[in-house]
């Protein structure tokens, strides 16, 4: 069967939590219904079927030909650079692959983060008077920190009383030390945006490092804006000079 559209496998990380895969599918399921003619698979690099390299192969031997990979990350860290071309190099050679950009950064991430807040209880009225702690997974690689650090100061020019990067992993400060921060800076509110996609291990523990704020925002998840930034990244890596032009 050809497909006249590249088929967009979007390529989560994996996890034991069950909630990260219901979640991988909850999102995929909005992508879907923002565009009903393309074909949207889903495979996981680990704990989770299907695995990318079966959804790949099932694809081949359906006679698929294009596919849009797109890694389901916020930042260019170690899965972007190294796991996920790894596995797409062993696809079968019949397809052709192109590889889009992780989701992060984008305006559209933020539009989003400040969704989950309200939905948690703030409004627009309460920016001026509160901080915000950017709650991320964490990494070793450099420039994904550096990201997020320069999300924090974007995101602190909307009109927060403060923004503060934080990790869970790997990286500092941890959540409740930038929960503490923003308390002796002397906003009135202090609220926790978990900055992940999915539920699981480090977002529990950033759930945990936010027991000291007034709110707690829940994940991304299948958020409408992080629906449509995925639609266009497929865009970008499909049509890369239109997306040049346009940028």
């Amino acid at each position: 069967m050809r497909h006249a559209k590249p088929v967009l496998l979007v390529i989560a990380h994996g996890s034991r939590d069950p909630r990260h895969a219901a979640t991988v599918h909850a999102l995929v399921r909005r992508v879907r219904s923002r565009r009903p003619g393309l074909r949207v698979e889903t495979g996981f690099l680990d704990f989770n079927v299907p695995s990318v390299q079966g959804v790949l192969e099932s694809l081949a031997a359906e006679g698929v030909r294009d596919v849009v990979a797109l890694p389901l990350l916020l930042t260019r860290a170690f899965h972007a650079k190294a796991d996920i071309p790894a596995v797409l190099r062993e696809a079968p050679p019949r397809l052709r692959i192109r590889q889009a950009e992780v989701l992060g950064p984008s305006p559209l991430l933020l539009s989003a983060l400040e969704r989950r807040l309200y939905e948690a209880g703030l409004t627009p009225a309460d920016k001026s008077s509160t901080g915000v702690v950017l709650a991320s997974a964490g990494s070793t690689d450099p420039e994904a920190i550096a990201v997020i650090a320069e999300i924090a100061r974007e995101w602190r020019h909307t009109g927060w009383c403060a923004v503060r990067p934080a990790f869970a992993s790997a990286s500092l400060p941890r959540t409740e030390d930038a929960v503490r921060e923003l308390r002796a800076l002397g906003c009135a509110k202090v609220a926790v945006a978990p900055y992940v996609l999915a539920p699981g291990f480090l977002p529990d523990r950033i759930a945990r490092g936010a027991a000291q704020a007034d709110v707690l925002a829940d994940v991304l998840g299948p958020a409408p804006e992080v629906a449509r930034l995925l639609l266009e990244r497929y865009d970008a890596a499909r049509h890369p000079a239109l997306a040049a032009v346009g940028a």
